[in-house]
């Protein structure tokens, strides 16, 4: 099988959408994610999903999803208006989903009964404003130690208690998979899967964080080629989108050359494998 890659705008995130867009076609690529949470760029400087929209059609690409709608599972009224605002940026922009990302703050600890009811709660609010849309909810559990949905079989049983099967989807995190721990992969129920890896070695796991990510390559410590190996496996056809946060990245001067070569490192891997 022939991986299909996709670009996070976290591969170059003080470039604008428009040379993001520029960038996958280059690299031969037909898909994207933008973020809400870059300064100076869309959506966060104010451009009208209207110029996005115009953007990826001009260069041929989609917009797999909007990059994220975060502290979802601590439903207020001001996630609300959030959650409707980012949802009516998608289906203007053509995004065609929405990730969801858990609050992750040691602060956040409601007792376990509450927080499952939360989690339910916030999957049915957010059930009705992304169908109205035709948008699809990317549920993304958190690895760290402090994250308040840690586990894909936890998200995965409150959709399903919601009636949220045909709204909802994963996303397989391969950095945060590792961290969490969690040996449970759910391909059938898994809607993106986000790459990256760590090369630290003397780096714990528990002290892994954002800033540590980068491309994947052959010293990785996350096993993202076991990782990928095993949701190909159990039936994931879907993307896997770069998205590394380290800042060695993101100073490159030419990150092609980078995608590239990580690309060809995992599809080499895992046809060596196939073999």
């Amino acid at each position: 099988m022939r991986l299909r890659f996709a670009l996070n705008h976290m591969v170059a995130p003080r470039a604008s959408a428009e040379a993001l867009f520029g960038m996958a076609a280059e690299l031969g690529l037909d898909a994207v994610e933008i973020r809400n949470d870059l300064a100076a760029t869309a959506i966060a400087d104010g451009t009208d999903a209207a110029v996005i929209r115009a953007g990826a059609a001009k260069h041929g690409v989609r917009i797999l999803s909007i990059n994220a709608l975060q502290r979802f599972n601590d439903w207020t009224s001001e996630r609300a208006a959030e959650a409707q605002a980012l949802a009516d940026y998608a289906a203007a922009s053509g995004a065609e989903s929405l990730v969801l990302c858990p609050v992750n703050d040691w602060r956040f600890r409601p007792g376990e009964r509450a927080r499952l009811d939360g989690l339910r709660r916030a999957l049915s609010e957010l059930g009705a404003i992304l169908r109205g849309r035709g948008i699809i909810g990317l549920v993304e559990p958190l690895g760290f130690a402090e994250c308040s949905l840690r586990s894909k079989r936890e998200a995965v049983e409150a959709i399903d208690a919601t009636g949220g099967g045909e709204t909802f989807r994963l996303v397989h995190d391969t950095f945060h998979h590792a961290l969490a721990g969690e040996s449970a992969v759910f391909p059938e129920r898994t809607g993106l899967v986000h790459i990256s890896g760590v090369e630290e070695n003397d780096l714990p796991f528990s002290g892994m964080r954002d800033r540590h990510r980068v491309l994947v390559g052959q010293h990785d410590r996350l096993d993202n080629v076991g990782q990928i190996r095993g949701l190909i496996k159990g039936g994931y056809s879907g993307f896997f989108s770069f998205e590394p946060f380290a800042e060695s990245v993101h100073a490159l001067a030419e990150v092609h050359s980078a995608l590239r070569q990580s690309a060809a490192y995992l599809s080499d891997d895992l046809e060596s494998e196939a073999a």
